[in-house]
């Protein structure tokens, strides 16, 4: 009776870590898409390349910061709340990024923010935050 419950048991075991232990853990990548919430240290992150990017002081960077991190909370709220790619979401990140980019702009001031939307800036913020997220 014990070796059937052994056979039976055996595939399993077969599979158990304790047999493989020279085989490495697979490597498991989260693939984000445009409807992922965002990660909570985006935020501080995106922040903290804007700073150097821009220039800004300590006091910009924290304020730039706590700008960002609200954005990423109701961007994230209206991804679950909306369905992906539905007009009302898109209608609601538009809003929210209206609101953030005025909020931005009194932070920075306009000379900062306009150097801000050129897309040298962009491109280099882009591939910034791609570097930290490796």
């Amino acid at each position: 009776m014990k070796t059937r419950y052994i056979l039976l048991l055996l595939p399993f075991l077969a599979s158990c870590s304790l047999f493989h232990r020279d085989k490495p853990a697979p490597v498991v990548e989260t693939v984000r898409t445009a409807d992922s919430p965002a990660p909570p240290t985006a935020a501080r992150d995106l922040a903290d390349v804007m700073g150097t990017e821009l220039k800004l002081t300590p006091d910009q960077t924290v304020r730039v910061r706590t700008i960002l991190n609200g954005t990423l909370t109701q961007s994230n709220a209206a991804k679950e709340k909306f369905a992906p790619k539905s007009p009302q979401l898109l209608a609601e990140l538009k809003r929210i990024n209206l609101n953030s980019q005025k909020e931005l702009s009194a932070v920075v001031g306009p000379t900062k923010f306009k150097q801000l939307q050129t897309k040298a800036v962009q491109q280099k913020i882009a591939l910034e935050m791609q570097q930290r997220q490796k």
